[in-house]
């Protein structure tokens, strides 16, 4: 007898239908008045849960605390990330011991600008000024492991005027480095690419905005 092939499941595509599964659960759940459709579209976000569950070998009850927790139509998360340099060296924190670029979600209140000088001063203790949008980047075509939500990245490149680091609930240090000796980096924050792609644009005067 011949031998039999196991079929085999793509876990990137198990991914993209569990995303697709939840947005659809969301978005109904958002402007259905009927209860029973509302039960639903419940039990097929449930069904997306459990399907990232296995996917990622998370808990339920974690991915359903990440992946099941908004309302209303479901649209990408923002992110802001710094690039900040001082003599050709990037300023990077670190938090769990691996290091990235200082970045928090954008809030309701905020704008591109208002949130990246936040979110520095409280991961670094430094006062910036940002200066230009180095680019626009979807997360789960840049950084792994991907997620079953979209984010979008925008990386600035940032001045710093005064401060220097301050202890804070988030990272644990923060230090210059040139691209030649970039330690252990968190790649589901940022990527070797992510971070060489703000060291060109520093050293660009014609720098464009990447974007996708």
């Amino acid at each position: 007898m011949g031998n039999i092939t196991e079929p085999t499941i793509d876990l990137d595509e198990l991914t993209k239908l569990a995303m697709e599964l939840q947005s659809i659960a969301q978005n109904g759940l958002t402007y259905t008045n009927d209860i029973y459709d509302k039960e639903r579209f419940e039990r097929v976000r449930e069904i997306s849960a459990h399907i990232m569950s296995i996917k990622t070998g998370l808990s339920l009850e974690k991915v359903t605390s990440l992946f099941c927790n908004e309302t209303g139509y479901q649209t990408p998360k923002i992110e802001t990330r710094a690039a900040m340099f001082n003599e050709n060296k990037i300023l990077l924190v670190k938090e769990q011991g691996k290091w990235s670029l200082p970045e928090g979600w954008i809030d309701y209140n905020e704008t591109i600008s208002s949130n990246t000088i936040i979110e520095v001063k409280e991961e670094t203790g430094l006062d910036v000024i940002p200066l230009r949008i180095i680019a626009i980047q979807d997360r789960n075509k840049h950084n792994s492991p991907k997620f079953a939500y979209g984010i979008c990245k925008v990386f600035i490149l940032c001045s710093v005027i005064s401060g220097s680091f301050q202890k804070n609930n988030k990272t644990t240090e923060s230090q210059y480095f040139s691209l030649e000796e970039l330690p252990v980096l968190d790649e589901n924050k940022n990527i070797y690419s992510q971070i060489k792609m703000c060291f060109d644009a520093l050293n660009s005067d014609k720098w464009e905005v990447i974007f996708d």
